[in-house]
């Protein structure tokens, strides 16, 4: 249910950078039926791309409905529903699963920096009071924990735990989880730049930043490297490498966000800390654009 390219959808506010920037539905509406037309495999909802950080709960729980209602089964959608305190991980994954989402997507605690031990009884504990499936992610670079391999493993044992997002770039991790968790067990990436050789190694798909940008490439891509073409992935991942890059030449989504502006889709708003894109990185994005055949 859950392969191939997903993205890791904005979530469009109204012009302005301030604390508490107006999500923008009409425009977030339009940004979903492009992803359906363009052949998105599924919708990952207010993840770290949707600024989930800055979201209160309630505008949380507010634009998963939104996004399920307007997906209306079509194809999937997942919520990003972790946060560094359990009992708000749980709460949140309680709201997703009350308006219909797919399965939820949980990043390691942040901040509070856990012990193995400790991650494997978060997630534990979150799985057991939600019944929804649940799709663990690691991404050490923004969290300051890594969710080692080992307590991957271990907690694919835990029924609704369905998979992980892995993002640390380690190929080396692919065979490991594997190897360990079982053919069944969800391997996705969470790195746009090796994403061809994460499904090439075995992998089953990437929640993407890239996709907001290139929907089609990153499916067409990601079902070329499933299906074991890789003159076919290598040549459309080629063409989508600068975006790989400079998606990220700011902080995560500060890029993305100017390149849907860019493009039309979404008003120039994002809710503070985060800031609108300086202007000396826009000419390396915008290469990138063009390389790409978005612009």
């Amino acid at each position: 249910m859950f392969t191939g390219s997903m993205v890791a959808i904005v979530t469009p506010m109204l012009a302005g950078v301030h604390p508490d920037t107006v999500v923008d539905s009409q425009a977030l509406k339009n940004l979903l039926e492009f992803h359906i037309e363009q052949g998105t495999d599924a919708i990952v909802a207010v993840g770290t791309t949707g600024e989930s950080a800055t979201l209160t709960e309630k505008e949380h729980c507010a634009v998963i409905k939104q996004m399920v209602d307007i997906v209306n089964g079509r194809i999937p959608v997942i919520a990003g529903t972790g946060a560094n305190s359990t009992i708000e991980a749980i709460s949140l994954t309680k709201c997703a699963k009350e308006v219909g989402a797919d399965a939820c997507l949980l990043v390691t605690p942040y901040y509070n920096k856990p012990t193995q031990e400790g991650l494997y009884l978060h997630y534990k504990a979150v799985a057991e009071a939600v019944d929804i499936q649940q799709i663990l992610y690691n991404v050490p670079g923004r969290t300051a924990c890594d969710m080692l391999p080992e307590t991957i493993i271990r907690l694919a044992s835990v029924k609704n735990i369905i998979g992980v997002k892995e993002a640390t770039a380690d190929l080396t991790r692919v065979k490991q989880i594997r190897d360990g968790a079982g053919a069944d067990f969800l391997l996705l990436t969470g790195d746009d730049e090796t994403t061809k050789d994460f499904i090439l190694e075995g992998g089953d798909g990437v929640i993407s930043v890239t996709a907001n940008v290139a929907p089609k490439a990153m499916h067409e891509m990601c079902q070329l490297a499933l299906s074991g073409d890789v003159e076919g992935a290598t040549a459309i991942d080629n063409r989508l490498n600068g975006l790989h890059k400079e998606l990220f030449i700011e902080s995560n989504p500060i890029p993305v966000k100017w390149a849907l502006h860019k493009l039309g889709f979404i008003q120039a708003g994002i809710r503070l800390p985060m800031t609108w894109m300086s202007e000396s990185a826009e000419p390396k994005l915008l290469d990138a654009m063009k390389q790409a055949g978005v612009i």
